[in-house]
């Protein structure tokens, strides 16, 4: 029994679901499909074709597969989603299948040439702007769990539309993206033996560098290809054209609210001097304190019914880049939505379809309600006395309409002295509220949140108060006590 089944060892290995393609595909060889099929995972899981070997013992039809696959760039879009792996291997052995299917009627090159022109054809228009998309679900996620149909149709849902909307939003928004990125207090990992203190200056150590290169999808630079999206900063001038057209401005209505008008993709490159690990170091820069890591982020965003239009779209962008901040760095991240009484919602923006799940319901939400900030303060002084919680940064996104109680503001206050806790706070609005002054240790005015009313964010927009401490300038008499002393 044991030599009927040694043959058959190998697809142990991998997705059941690979199995009976393997075995009974009328292409190849079966012995040389189940040994191959393993690299041709292997391969695409990593970004890149397997050898020209891995045939499956039909070179003939593997060969124009391959360059098929390769101009599609199926590779790339592969890395880290297992599901697509699974399924451009499904549909390439189903394509190979119908080779023998397409004849006597056509010659067997004739029928290679229609099967790969077929699979062009299927994964050309699967495939439409996925590249952005992958992008920014990965960052967002470990896609390793999801199945194929789960990521169809996360990518073809609503909030993921709103979520790549809010992608695009941050890219003016780099001053909260880089407050994001220094939230959480830095710690040295309790399980690494201290490391040794020098008195050599780092500043003047000559470390050996090198350039690493990063790919930046989406981002201005080099033109890489057309594909049917929604994208309005990115549309061909020949679709433009339509929208004064007398007919056709209704045809290019209806394509855009199908996201199928003709952009154009880019990718910029980043070039960055690093460290070289590979390269010998001076003995000043090896005795240099251990690497810090960041702690956790707490984020508690007003979801009230002042906040909603551009003050809406703001917070929940902030919630998207914490949640890639958090998968990025590997850091905890808890999100507490709150509204009027009774109305928080709690989630812990995790790596994995839990996070993501929780990012998406938030962004699905209306903003509507009262504002009750006293709950959601008070279970985040609740979580940060936990372990896992206790090195992190609050962070507040609101309109500032809103006030704490004494007995809260203590809390507060015991937690900063006890356990060295930060609070900041984002203010999407007009000036300072009291509640936001006697909460946050600093906060963050985004000035000019009106330039993200319309759908596209605008170039300028009127800022109609020269400073956000109207309260303290022109009434500084009507300041308490404690947030005079944050204005002194």
């Amino acid at each position: 029994m044991r030599a009927l089944d040694a043959p058959y060892a190998p697809l142990d290995l991998q997705s059941r679901e690979l199995w009976l393609p393997a075995i009974v595909n009328s292409a190849g060889q079966t012995a040389r499909r189940i040994d191959h099929l393993a690299p041709w995972v292997a391969a695409l899981e990593a970004g890149r074709l397997p050898l020209p070997e891995h045939d499956f013992g039909d070179p003939h039809a593997l060969l124009p597969m391959r360059s098929a696959i390769a101009t599609l760039g199926l590779p790339t879009l592969c890395v880290g989603v297992p599901a697509l792996v699974l399924q451009v291997l499904r549909t390439l052995f189903w394509s190979l299948d119908r080779i023998v299917d397409l004849q006597p009627a056509l010659s067997r090159e004739a029928a290679i040439a229609r099967v790969t022109a077929d699979f062009v054809a299927e994964w050309t228009v699967q495939t439409q702007g996925w590249r952005d998309e992958l992008a920014l679900l990965r960052g967002l996620g470990d896609l390793a769990h999801l199945r194929w149909d789960e990521i169809q149709g996360l990518l073809r849902s609503r909030e993921w539309q709103e979520a790549q909307r809010l992608s695009a939003l941050l890219a003016h928004l780099q001053p909260l993206v880089e407050l994001i990125r220094q939230l959480g207090r830095t710690e040295h990992d309790p399980a690494a033996p201290p490391a040794d203190t020098t008195d050599a200056d780092p500043t003047t150590l000559r470390l050996a560098m090198r350039t690493r290169e990063t790919l930046l999808p989406g981002a201005p630079g080099e033109l890489t290809g057309i594909h049917r999206s929604g994208r309005l900063d990115r549309l061909l001038g020949s679709e433009a054209a339509q929208i004064r057209h007398r007919v056709l401005h209704r045809l290019w209505r209806a394509r855009l609210a199908e996201a199928s008008l003709l952009t154009y993709d880019s990718q910029g490159v980043l070039h960055e001097r690093v460290v070289d690990p590979t390269a010998h170091q001076p003995e000043a820069a090896r005795t240099l304190r251990a690497p810090r890591q960041r702690g956790p982020i707490i984020l508690c965003v007003d979801t009230s019914g002042s906040m909603q239009g551009a003050p809406e779209k703001i917070a929940k962008a902030v919630v998207l880049e914490a949640l890639r901040t958090a998968q990025r760095e590997q850091r905890g991240c808890l999100l507490i939505a709150f509204g009027g009484q009774g109305e928080m919602v709690t989630r812990e923006l995790q790596a994995g379809r839990a996070g993501l799940d929780a990012m998406l319901e938030l962004i699905g939400m209306g903003f509507d309600g009262g504002t009750d900030v006293q709950t959601p303060i008070e279970h985040a002084i609740d979580r940060v006395h936990q372990a896992r919680w206790r090195s992190a940064d609050l962070l507040i996104v609101s309109d500032g309409e809103f006030g704490c109680v004494p007995a809260t503001l203590e809390r507060l206050d015991q937690a900063r002295a006890e356990l060295g806790l930060r609070v900041q706070g984002i203010l999407i609005g007009d000036r300072e509220t009291m509640g936001l002054l006697e909460t946050c240790d600093a906060i963050h005015w985004l000035r000019d949140w009106r330039r993200f009313e319309s759908s596209q964010p605008l170039r300028e927009a009127t800022v109609p108060v020269h400073t956000a401490s109207l309260t303290a300038l022109y009434f500084p008499n009507a300041l308490s006590a404690r947030a005079a002393r944050k204005k002194s």
